[in-house]
C-alpha cells in the first residue's frame, strides 16, 4: 500500500506529487520506543571525561599541618582534605562510559513510527530540491519564508550539498542533515521537517 503527498518547489509551489510507501509513513506511533531511542542516543553523545581528585590522589599533605592539642586551632589531619584549598574532592567525578546500546530493530522501528507521526500530523512536506546556486544564508532564508516556517525545523538532503550546508549554518532555528545522518532524535525536536524527493526514495529503499 502507498499514500501519495504534494511535491513543493523552493517557492512552496506545488510542482507535482509522490507516492509514500505505508511501511515507513504509516506506522503506529510508539512513544515509549522513540523516547528510549532519543534517551539513548543522547546518553551516547555523552563524553563522560570529567575527572578530579579525591584527597588520596592530591600531592602532598602526608604530615599533619600541626600538632592535635595545645594549638587553639582545630585538629587536622592533611592539607589535602577536602575542606582546604587545593585539597582533594568529595564524591570526586570520574572518566565513565554513559552509552547504551539500541539494536537496529528498535532504532528502524522508532524512525518509521517518528515519520509517520510527523506526516500524520502535517509537519513533513516533500520538495523537489534544495539546490541553490551560491552557499549564501539569505537563500535558505528564502525558502523558510516562502514555507512560513517561524519554528524549529529540519532540512533532510539526498547529499552532501556543500552550498546548501554552508547557507544554512547561521540559521539557528535550523538543522540541516544528509539523509544518510536522519535520527530520530533531530526528527522529534524540530517542529518542521522538509525533506527532498531523493532523500525520500532514499529512505523508502533503506527502511520499507
Amino acid at each position: 500500500m502507498s499514500m501519495k503527498v504534494k511535491v513543493y518547489d523552493k517557492n512552496a509551489n506545488v510542482v507535482g506529487s509522490m507516492q509514500l510507501k505505508s511501511e515507513v509513513f504509516e506506522r503506529e506511533y510508539n512513544e515509549s520506543l522513540i523516547h528510549q531511542v532519543v534517551v539513548a542516543q543522547l546518553a551516547n553523545k555523552r563524553q563522560g571525561t570529567k575527572s578530579t581528585l579525591t584527597r588520596s590522589e592530591v600531592r602532598g599533605g602526608g604530615a599533619k599541618p600541626w600538632r592535635q592539642k595545645g594549638t587553639g586551632r582545630a585538629r587536622q589531619g592533611s592539607i589535602r582534605s577536602p575542606q582546604w584549598i587545593k585539597g582533594g574532592v568529595v564524591f570526586a567525578p570520574k572518566p565513565r562510559d554513559f552509552s547504551q546500546k539500541i539494536n537496529k530493530k528498535m532504532k528502524k522501528a522508532a524512525l518509521v513510527s517518528a515519520l509517520s507521526k510527523k506526516l500524520a500530523d502535517g509537519d513533513i512536506l516533500v520538495i523537489d530540491s534544495f539546490a541553490i546556486e551560491e552557499a549564501k544564508t539569505k537563500n535558505i532564508a528564502a525558502i523558510l519564508k516562502a514555507f512560513g516556517f517561524d519554528k524549529k525545523t529540519l532540512f533532510v538532503l539526498e547529499n552532501d550539498d556543500e552550498n546548501v550546508l554552508r547557507a544554512s549554518k547561521n540559521i539557528e532555528e535550523l538543522t540541516t542533515l544528509n539523509v544518510d545522518s536522519i535520527n530520530v532524535y533531530d526528527l522529534v525536536r524540530n517542529a518542521k521537517c522538509v525533506i527532498s524527493k531523493e532523500a525520500i526514495k532514499k529512505i523508502q529503499e533503506v527502511y520499507a
